[in-house]
């Protein structure tokens, strides 16, 4: 028998109407309610993904086929990346500001995450920028200027209520990870470590570089020592250096994402929050 499947749609209201179209469109046998910016269309056909999709963005809502069933318990890893997805900030670019270069240091973190330039290069050179600036200063932002993305913390406890391991893997710095680890209570975090002399950033990084292929490396140690299967995978990021991460993933969610990662994900987000995540798989 084949699967079957529900179309999820996530965002503002449309209106009933514009709901009814496209369950329509569809070809779904049902329409429920499911949040109060979600929506479930049982019975959809995925054949009508191309239709589909052009209708919800042009409605500005975010849209998926899952199979009918499907439940964030049925994943065993959960893989996420930090910046700009678990939290709402670039952790470098709000350290730059101190030093008088957010504006220099976003455009090569931009750059850097639309996949344009060679992300292990853009690091070194972001980090450079950092040099001389008091260690306290990543306690500054992580207290006043680090905040979790909307859903984030939903989405963290219904998975631990699940069952599923947590995975934190950033390009960002372990300033921020091993804290985030500590306060979700999540199974394993890694980044990368910014050296410090003297009380001061040297503007380097010491030890294993954890880039794109960091990100992957430790996402399928930690799947193949739970011995999982990639089905039972799910994650999330929204640069060019998570696609290696989601690579290793049966299920894969592009995040408020670049274009060259939503095109690649099998679900993207843009009008919700992380727990959209939840919409397309209930806990």
């Amino acid at each position: 028998m084949s699967a079957r499947w529900n179309l999820v749609l996530q965002g503002d209201p449309p209106g009933q109407d514009a709901l009814d179209a496209l369950a329509s469109m569809a070809r779904a046998t049902g329409l429920e309610t499911i949040g109060p910016r979600a929506w479930r269309l049982a019975g959809a056909d995925p054949a009508t993904r191309a239709p589909v999709a052009a209708a919800a963005d042009g409605a500005g809502l975010d849209w998926g086929f899952v199979e009918a069933g499907r439940r964030l318990g049925d994943f065993g890893l959960l893989a996420m990346d930090m910046d700009s997805t678990l939290i709402t900030i670039e952790c470098i670019d709000e350290i730059a500001d101190f030093a008088g270069r957010k504006a220099e240091v976003a455009a090569v973190t931009a750059s850097a995450m639309r996949g344009e330039i060679d992300w292990p290069e853009s690091l070194r050179r972001r980090v450079a920028a950092l040099a001389g600036l008091p260690e306290g200063v990543l306690e500054t932002v992580y207290r006043e200027r680090l905040a979790f993305t909307p859903g984030a913390e939903r989405l963290v406890a219904a998975a631990k209520r699940a069952g599923v391991a947590t995975l934190l893997v950033s390009g960002g710095f372990t300033a921020f990870t091993d804290r985030l680890r500590a306060r979700l209570g999540l199974d394993e975090a890694h980044a990368n470590v910014l050296a410090v002399k003297d009380g001061r950033l040297t503007g380097e990084v010491t030890g294993p570089l954890v880039d794109a292929e960091g990100k992957a490396r430790h996402t399928a140690r930690m799947r193949d020592a739970r011995g999982l299967s990639r089905k039972a995978v799910l994650a999330i990021g929204d640069g060019a250096n998570d696609l290696a991460m989601m690579a290793e993933a049966g299920t894969s969610i592009a995040f408020r994402a670049k274009p060259v990662v939503s095109e690649r994900a099998s679900y993207a987000l843009r009008h919700t929050g992380l727990e959209g995540v939840l919409a397309l798989f209930p806990p």
